[in-house]
């Protein structure tokens, strides 16, 4: 076979057979259920089946709709037998995202994932009926199809469509695995974009087997014993591309169907390997330091104590791969025991083992908590156009601050505005129906323009700076790195979201949105009404409040980059309003339009 995923499943059921390749829950309350190798191959085979009988052809594309299930898995894996590609959208898209990048996909069979997405496919439909052979619904209880829908089926009925498909529909295909090329797309992802339109990145099967080959030869510490927790959306290339990564490896995979409750699941499946993103590890972080402040002052000593020695072994020894001397060890393995492996039972990580973690900013400080306490955060960075990973942390001598050093056999390189290029077979090919787009995106001599600044430090490892659109420059010339704050205000327990304001205006300013729990016990120990939030926000005690522990965390930053003046927001940044993308970047231009009126208002004299 050309293609690595084509046969992925099939190799594993052949090597592991009854062992475990997946586990589902789809209630919080409900029970796991596993799934073995041998079933995950027969399962593959027949989605690829019923594919194939709803009269996709190749080079044809599907769109997946859906909170994270196996589903999504049988589905792309079958539909990779096919040659066909998967396009995966956010479950909480909007009609117009749905709409846009279906269409524009070109996706004649839709797969939705319950209730929640089902309108968007139903109506799409009802509007391009033309363009659409089939909707399949994953979910097959708890929903009803709309009485005029003639299209729709569940996944059983796809299910069924698959195991009654004959000899012939089995042996198509099959040829169609054969004539598999590896520059043949695998994935139409879209970018949520923090300005335009969505884009479709196009990722081939060469860019996946790229990317898999050098994970493997690189993450020697992860084997088959190791459990993953599917966390992220499937639609996110990190999780996308990381799960590809976990099925090639054998290891098997618990694939979590709502990010909400992953403060149970993770108790219940205790995994040890796990895709994050920065805001999992600031809300953790929150959480054991409001913990620490609720102990006596001798507890607190003890703590303190065991974070020294912590960071003294991991970081003065094993990040620089020194033998650590006996008697550190030895206090190490003590607060191990004692402190350490109480927090670590306490996340729902008892064996941590690796945890990459990207898309945003992560404060230092955080980093080099979770680094001091034994839970291996791994910093990388990457874009769904590279197919996830450009950069992470080596397993010695990695540098907090920075992104880490570029995958072997990428080669990357800083333009002279400091915006980051980068080639390579884990690169895109471009984007899909989109020259304008790509003539933009590429060098003459085939780099990737990733839209970030950043540069290489003495040792070779790169520090990223800034989204180049979201760098700005103050009326008085000074330019200010907006992500650097935000990430810092983040690590605050009554702080939320933020975002940094100062384009072109004599100071920077925030609108920020407050951790409402945290503010309402504040208010509630200082006498403040807190029964109405417009009112709680609004209130002049509460904002001097707020500003106090801005003022905290930005006591070391530039005179010019401190932000002045803030506008508390009662409520969160809306995906479906545009404010913030699908994976929570601020969409800036969108949000200085939204609440121009408090933006103006902090500026007036």
């Amino acid at each position: 076979m050309a293609n690595r995923l084509v046969e992925t499943i099939n190799t594993q059921a052949r090597r592991y057979g009854d062992r475990e390749a997946y586990r589902f829950c789809w209630r919080k309350d409900g029970e796991w259920q596993s799934t073995s190798w041998n079933d995950f191959s027969r399962q593959v085979e027949v989605a690829g089946k019923a594919l194939a009988k709803l009269g996709l052809i190749e080079k044809d594309t599907i769109a997946i709709c859906s909170p994270n299930t196996p589903q999504i898995l049988i589905t792309e894996l079958g539909a990779f037998r096919n040659r066909l590609a998967a396009i995966p959208l956010y479950s909480s898209s909007s009609q117009d995202q749905y709409d846009f990048i279906v269409e524009n996909g070109g996706a004649t069979v839709l797969f939705v994932g319950d209730s929640h997405q089902y309108p968007l496919a139903y109506s799409y439909w009802k509007r391009h009926p033309e363009r659409v052979k089939r909707i399949v619904v994953f979910k097959n209880s708890d929903m009803a199809l709309k009485d005029d829908d003639t299209i729709s089926i569940f996944w059983d009925d796809f299910v069924r469509i698959g195991m009654e498909a004959g000899d012939e529909v089995a042996r198509e295909v099959e040829a169609r695995a054969e004539r598999g090329l590896p520059e043949d797309m695998a994935t139409l992802i879209y970018t949520s974009g923090t300005t335009g339109e969505p884009k479709g990145v196009a990722i081939t099967h060469s860019n996946y087997d790229a990317a898999i080959e050098a994970h493997i030869k690189l993450l020697t510490q992860i084997n088959d014993k190791d459990i993953s927790m599917a966390f992220l959306p499937m639609s996110h290339i990190l999780e996308k591309a990381w799960t590809f990564f976990c099925l090639t490896k054998g290891i098997p995979v618990a694939i979590n169907y709502d990010p909400r409750v992953i403060q149970d699941t993770i108790h219940q499946v205790h995994p040890n390997i796990m895709c994050c993103v920065p805001r999992f590890w600031e809300k953790v972080y929150a959480g054991v330091k409001e913990k620490i402040a609720g102990m006596s002052s001798l507890q607190r000593k003890m703590v303190e104590r065991a974070l020294k020695c912590g960071k003294k072994r991991n970081l003065d020894y094993v990040r620089l791969g020194k033998k650590v001397p006996w008697l550190v060890e030895k206090e190490y393995r003590f607060w191990d025991k004692n402190i350490f492996m109480k927090l670590k039972h306490a996340i729902g990580i008892p064996d941590p083992n690796f945890f990459p973690t990207a898309g945003a900013p992560l404060s230092d400080r955080i980093v080099e908590f979770m680094r001091s306490v034994g839970i291996d955060i791994v910093i990388g960075y990457g874009l769904s156009e590279t197919t996830a990973t450009v950069s992470f942390y080596p397993n010695v001598d990695y540098e907090i601050g920075t992104v880490g050093v570029p995958l072997p056999g990428l080669q990357v390189r800083i333009d002279d505005n400091g915006e980051i290029l980068v080639k390579g077979a884990t690169v895109t090919p471009g984007y899909y129906k989109n020259p304008k787009a790509n003539e933009q995106a590429f060098t003459d001599d085939g780099f990737f323009r990733t839209g970030d600044a950043g540069y290489f430090n003495s040792n070779g490892a790169l520090v990223l700076t800034e989204r180049v659109k979201d760098l700005f420059k103050t009326s008085n010339g000074k330019y200010i790195a907006p992500q650097m704050l935000e990430s810092r205000l983040a690590e605050n327990k009554y702080i939320d979201e933020v975002a940094v304001i100062g384009d072109q205006r004599k100071f920077v300013t925030a609108l920020v949105v407050p951790n409402l729990s945290q503010l309402r016990k504040w208010a509630e120990s200082k006498g403040i009404d807190y029964s109405e939030t417009e009112k709680l926000v609004s209130n002049p005690e509460v904002v001097k409040f707020i500003m106090g522990q801005i003022d905290s965390v930005q006591a070391d930053v530039a005179a010019y980059e401190k932000i002045k003046r803030i506008t508390l927001l009662p409520n969160h940044f809306s995906i479906m309003h545009g404010e913030v993308t699908n994976t929570m970047k601020v969409r800036r231009p969108i949000v200085a339009k939204r609440y121009a009126k408090e933006i103006e208002a902090m500026y007036a004299e």
